[in-house]
């Protein structure tokens, strides 16, 4: 076989290699594929140049193969029906038989929302999906969605080009979070009271204002902030055994603090809700598997697994 004329051979050949194979003779290869019997002995004459053999002989009514034909015949046949098989697959998605694993960016605290209930949905309904929650720099959510890194994130309202599509799949409010015999909790929080306090203030930014900060200022005031950190559930534990508040999104609220001597609180400043959206690249919008995983994610979401008992 001639490698230059390997480099150059149209893969559609090998199907057609494979049909007269299958059907022993050039006028079933020609229905089989819906060709014309000249484009099926065209193609048959390429593959002689390429494999440099006659690869099929007359005899009586039917196209038998040469040695070399046959030799080299199931592993194309392997190799066409796994191309068909890939191009079907890309069209259609059934998530019962489904081997695929799918890639979300996703913060600590919407994994804590979704990835029991996505998971438990994915052990009855599509048991060969997988699921990586990896944790993506919100600057760099266009790139990472528009280079297939993840197939999807969950992330607050961010600025993004058109090429990136939205969907708001959560509404939040903020609480606020403090121990059980907090003094500041005897009456309603107010918010003298809630600014009479020292704080922690959760964010993966090493600095910059909060939203409640944001708000505060908004009518004028500002708290005291006494320790910035990352993580809410160790936020949660150290608000617990200190006399510290803490505001938080409501739904994380009530999962991290089960369990703990906490109480949790409305947050004494009028704020507008907190969405949470679900962004998808458009180049992976006609994707069956990445549709239906959109989908299942929204409709999670929306059931408010989070808050449940």
């Amino acid at each position: 076989m001639n490698l230059v004329h390997m480099n150059r051979l149209d893969l559609n050949l090998f199907v057609v290699l494979e049909a007269i194979h299958a059907e022993g003779s050039i006028t079933g290869a020609a229905a089989r594929l819906n060709l014309t019997q000249p484009a099926i002995s065209h193609a048959l004459r390429r593959l002689r140049d390429t494999f440099d053999d006659p690869l099929f002989v007359r005899q009586g009514n039917r196209m038998v193969p040469t040695a070399l034909a046959r030799s080299v015949i199931e592993p194309i046949r392997q190799s066409v029906h796994t191309l068909i098989e890939s191009v079907q697959g890309v069209r259609s998605f059934d998530p019962a038989s489904a081997q695929r694993n799918f890639t979300i960016g996703c913060r600590d605290v919407m994994e804590a929302h979704l990835l029991r209930p996505l998971m438990m949905r994915l052990a009855r309904e599509a048991p060969g999906v997988g699921i990586s929650s990896v944790r993506i720099d919100r600057n760099d959510l266009e790139a990472n969605l528009a280079n297939g890194d993840v197939d999807l994130a969950v992330e607050v309202l961010t600025r993004t080009p058109d090429s990136v599509r939205r969907l708001p799949i959560i509404r939040d409010s903020l609480v606020v979070v403090a121990r059980k015999d907090h003094p500041a909790l005897a009456g309603k929080l107010d918010l003298p009271a809630y600014l009479a306090q020292e704080h922690i203030l959760v964010s993966s930014r090493p600095k910059g204002m909060s939203l409640e900060d944001i708000e505060l200022a908004r009518i004028g005031h500002q708290r005291r902030i006494a320790l910035r950190c990352q993580q809410y559930f160790a936020a949660s534990m150290l608000v617990a055994e200190t006399g510290y508040l803490l505001t938080m999104p409501e739904r994380y609220a009530r999962i991290v603090n089960r369990g703990l001597p906490t109480r949790i609180v409305d947050f004494p400043v009028p704020a507008p809700p907190l969405h949470v959206y679900l962004y998808w690249h458009e180049n992976a919008g006609p994707d069956p598997g990445n549709a239906w995983l959109r989908a299942l994610v929204a409709e999670i979401a929306q059931q408010d697994h989070a808050v449940e008992a």
